[in-house]
């Protein structure tokens, strides 16, 4: 068999080079295009017009509203990942418990997965409806308030509102995560941790949370990617509105390209957000324990 300068046989890369080729290709060719179109002027019908430099760029990071809703960005994903985690754990606890319907209990919590998103913030926005939605129904009914509150009139209350419902949407992808994680911890630790008369807190602290440490770092930097990158329910909850309050980074983009009809300006805009996953990568990778020596031998 034909060897390679370094010793290794040559006949496995050979047989995996066109599946390596054609994957660089479907990577590489779209960031290629989005930074040839960052340094030229677009036309909204996708004409390049010419060489423009670094001016789409400087127009970007000169525009307030790009300053505004790159901030917003970074809270929009750590508040739907840091709610959704919060959020995840007890319920997982609770959903790996063995009690009756548990399988009913399940499926009710993993129904929403399997449902669009699209479809999903369509439904709460009927929900936060200041005039007939269900959520100032019920408040009123209950008596926690005298008026209905135009939710998703104002960015105070619209944003807030979308973070919750991105909690909501992101809880059974991440409760999945957390099910498989709990399902392979052994339970003897448990009842010798019980033998030994740790309580119920101290177990979860001690032995729960460690072993499930790298199930929450696994549904951390994949709801992270989704979460930035999310864009059906801010766009049909608010569309960015009102006033461009409720923009992230990838609502602004669509309005940049799509209906402003700026396509260099929007290119540019996905290189910052690409450059700042890359960033979210190298930091996390970064933080992570290191293996020890000889370990996973």
């Amino acid at each position: 068999m034909s060897r390679t300068a370094f010793g290794r046989p040559l006949l496995p890369w050979l047989l995996i080079l066109p599946s390596f080729a054609l994957a660089l290709f479907i990577i590489c060719y779209p960031v290629y295009n989005i930074v040839f179109q960052s340094v030229h002027e677009v036309s909204r019908f996708g004409l390049i017009k010419g060489f423009c430099g670094l001016d789409n760029f400087r127009k970007v990071f000169a525009d307030p509203i790009f300053i505004a809703s790159l901030w917003r960005t970074l809270w929009w994903t750590l508040g739907v990942v840091g709610g959704t985690v919060l959020v995840s754990v007890p319920v997982a606890l609770i959903l790996h418990l063995d009690f009756y319907g548990r399988g009913v209990a399940r499926t009710i919590v993993m129904l929403p997965w399997s449902v669009s998103l699209t479809m999903t913030a369509i439904v709460w926005r009927w929900a936060f409806n200041d005039e007939y939605g269900m959520v100032n129904v019920t408040l009123q009914r209950l008596g926690f308030i005298d008026a209905p509150i135009q939710w998703l009139a104002t960015s105070n209350w619209a944003f807030p509102v979308e973070i919750l419902v991105g909690i909501l949407v992101s809880v059974p992808f991440t409760v999945t995560i957390f099910l498989g994680g709990l399902s392979s911890v052994p339970g003897d630790i448990y009842e010798a941790a019980r033998i030994d008369g740790a309580s119920t807190w101290q177990q979860f602290r001690r032995l729960t949370l460690p072993l499930l440490r790298p199930f929450i770092n696994m549904a951390i930097v994949l709801n992270v990617i989704y979460v930035f990158n999310s864009f059906p329910i801010i766009w049909v909850m608010t569309q960015g509105g009102p006033s461009n309050g409720t923009h992230i980074l990838v609502t602004y983009l669509y309005e940049k390209g799509f209906r402003l009809g700026k396509p260099g300006e929007a290119a540019a805009i996905s290189l910052v957000m690409l450059a700042m996953l890359l960033c979210f990568t190298a930091l996390y990778l970064k933080i992570q324990p290191k293996a020890k020596d000889g370990e996973g031998a």
